[in-house]
C-alpha cells in the first residue's frame, strides 16, 4: 500500500516512541485490527530498526516508517530495514533528498508558510505540522489557504479525541498520534482501545 492510499484508508499515524522491539509485534497487530495503516517507529527508540522490520515483516498492509530522521544515512538504514516512510520533526534537505533518491515518502516537520514551501518543492510527500501545540486551528486555515489544494497537512503534538475535529475543520488531512496512543510499557489491549477512539474519532 503506498502512503496517500493508506492516508487515505486511515487519516492517522501511530507514532510509537520508545516501542521495546519485544512488543512491536502485539502492537503492531492490535493497531492494525483497529484500522490504522500507517506506523511510525521514532529513531530514538531502542533497537528502532529491530521493530520496524519486525513491523514490516508482520504488518504488510500497513505503511511502516521511521520518525525522528535526522540524516541522510539514516534514511539509508531505516530503508535497510524495510521502512516505506521517512518522517523528520524539521526540514531538512538532505533527508528529503535522500528520501526521494530511494523512493520513500518523506514527512519533514515545519511550522511556517516558508518552510512548508520550501519542503514541497523539495520532494515532500506530505507535511508534518510541527509542534502543533503552538500551529492552532486557525494557523492551519490560514496555511491551507495558501498551500496547494493537494498539499497533505498532518498536525503532530498534543493531538486527541478532543480536538482532532477542530483541526479537521481547519483543512487538516490527518495527525500525528503519539502519547495518546501510546507509551511505552503499555498492554497491546490498552492500545487497542485507544486506537479504536482515536479512529471514531
Amino acid at each position: 500500500m503506498k502512503f496517500r492510499e493508506a492516508l487515505a484508508r486511515c487519516p492517522l499515524v501511530a507514532i510509537l516512541r520508545g516501542l521495546p522491539p519485544d512488543d512491536a509485534g502485539g502492537v503492531g497487530q492490535a493497531l492494525a485490527q483497529a484500522g490504522f495503516t500507517i506506523i511510525e517507529v521514532p529513531l530514538n527508540s531502542p533497537q528502532p530498526l529491530l521493530s520496524i522490520h519486525t513491523l514490516s515483516a508482520g504488518l504488510p498492509g500497513c505503511v511502516v516508517g521511521a520518525g525522528t530522521v535526522l540524516a541522510a544515512s539514516q534514511v539509508r538504514e531505516v530503508h535497510a530495514a524495510g521502512a516505506r516512510l521517512v518522517v523528520a520533526p524539521n526540514f531538512d534537505p538532505e533527508v528529503l533528498a535522500e528520501s526521494v533518491r530511494l523512493g520513500l515518502p518523506c514527512v519533514p516537520g515545519v511550522a511556517t508558510p516558508s518552510e512548508a514551501f520550501a519542503a514541497l518543492r523539495a520532494g515532500a510527500a506530505a507535511l508534518k505540522l510541527f509542534p502543533a501545540e503552538m500551529i492552532s486551528p486557525a494557523a492551519v486555515k490560514a496555511m491551507r489557504a495558501v498551500l496547494p489544494a493537494d498539499a497533505l497537512l498532518l498536525p503532530v503534538g498534543g493531538i486527541t479525541t478532543a480536538n482532532m475535529a477542530a483541526y479537521r475543520d481547519a483543512g487538516a488531512n490527518g495527525f500525528g498520534i503519539g502519547s495518546a496512543l501510546y507509551v511505552p510499557g503499555l498492554p497491546a489491549a490498552e492500545v487497542a482501545r485507544r486506537a479504536k477512539a482515536l479512529v471514531a474519532a
